[in-house]
């Protein structure tokens, strides 16, 4: 059996096996909470959303998205968040190069026309980030830059323009924090926090100084669903445990490229792991989970795993 289970409330010294090689699940997973998790697919270029205690098989799939090619090639990053006019949205990032926003309705398979908006920062686009209350949207491009688009009404996406762009070296995520009215953005070596001013059009990011300097470039961002005042966070070298409070991020484990990581609010971690094999190098076929069974796709190729929720903790 994987020490899998060490992930759970472990310290922070977890050594690098815990993430690493195949294995079954942990011994009793009839206790674990069941959620949905939604997954980016970059093989059949799919946004996909399975509950975690069944097969990701077709027969399984409770929702689609399905954005296209060319600007929507190699899907990046997938937020779920929930809004006054339209209930609850996705927010997409491309490698292609583009980044958009959908209206997650009842349909079950949804297509680009079900996009409220959309725009191509360009850069390698890893991931976006919506600004409540105001509409705003922030993505953040790996080629080094975030770009804020802000709209001229919290109810109208299709109007956001791009009002501002800011230096980010190696820029792979975003997260919005309610908890301190923060957005949170991480890079090569570094993850920083931002004051947002400003509304609709006049929307601006400002860097408040904070910081946090890592050994290699960051890939994931995610609040710790657990604890509001923890963030989760990998770059190239492992995962840290980020304690807001102290601007402190120990290692909790050395595994080396960490696409994605959660720790969803029962306990249970899961997140995708690149397996440098397959047509993507980056990605893998596997949802590892800490307290429950794997979940494997054939033919599949992961980048990134959330669970399906609107709430930060």
């Amino acid at each position: 059996m994987r020490r899998r289970t060490l992930l759970r409330g472990a310290a922070l010294a977890v050594p690098a096996t815990v993430l690493a090689g195949a294995g079954t699940a942990a011994a009793d997973v009839s206790t674990t909470a069941n959620f949905r998790v939604v997954v980016t697919e970059q093989v059949s270029n799919r946004i996909m959303v399975f509950d975690k205690d069944s097969a990701f098989t077709d027969a399984n799939v409770y929702k689609t998205f399905s954005p296209g090619g060319g600007g929507w090639s190699n899907l990046s990053d997938v937020r779920i968040r929930d809004t006054a006019s339209f209930g609850v949205v996705g927010l997409a990032a491309a490698s292609g190069g583009n980044v958009g926003i959908w209206n997650v309705t009842d349909e079950k398979h949804q297509e680009s026309n079900d996009l409220l908006w959309s725009a191509a920062p360009g850069g390698n686009p890893h991931a976006a980030e919506r600004i409540p209350d105001i509409g705003a949207i922030v993505t953040a491009s790996s080629h080094g830059y975030l770009t804020v688009y802000g709209p001229t009404a919290v109810s109208r996406p299709e109007t956001l323009a791009k009002v501002q762009t800011v230096s980010l070296p190696g820029a792979h995520g975003v997260l919005w924090d309610p908890t301190i009215n923060r957005l949170w953005a991480i890079g090569d070596k570094t993850l920083r926090t931002y004051e947002v001013t400003g509304t609709y059009r006049n929307t601006r990011l400002r860097y408040t100084g904070q910081s946090i300097t890592l050994p290699g470039l960051g890939h994931d961002l995610q609040p710790d669903y657990s604890d509001p005042g923890r963030l989760w966070i990998t770059d190239t070298y492992g995962i840290y445990r980020v304690v807001k409070s102290t601007m402190q991020a120990p290692k909790y484990s050395s595994s080396r490229r960490v696409k994605s990581f959660v720790r969803h609010s029962s306990g249970e971690d899961f997140w995708v792991q690149a397996d440098d094999t397959g047509s993507r190098t980056w990605g893998s076929p596997t949802v590892v989970f800490s307290q429950s069974d794997d979940r494997t796709r054939s033919g599949a190729e992961f980048y990134k795993a959330r669970w399906y929720a609107t709430s930060f903790h």
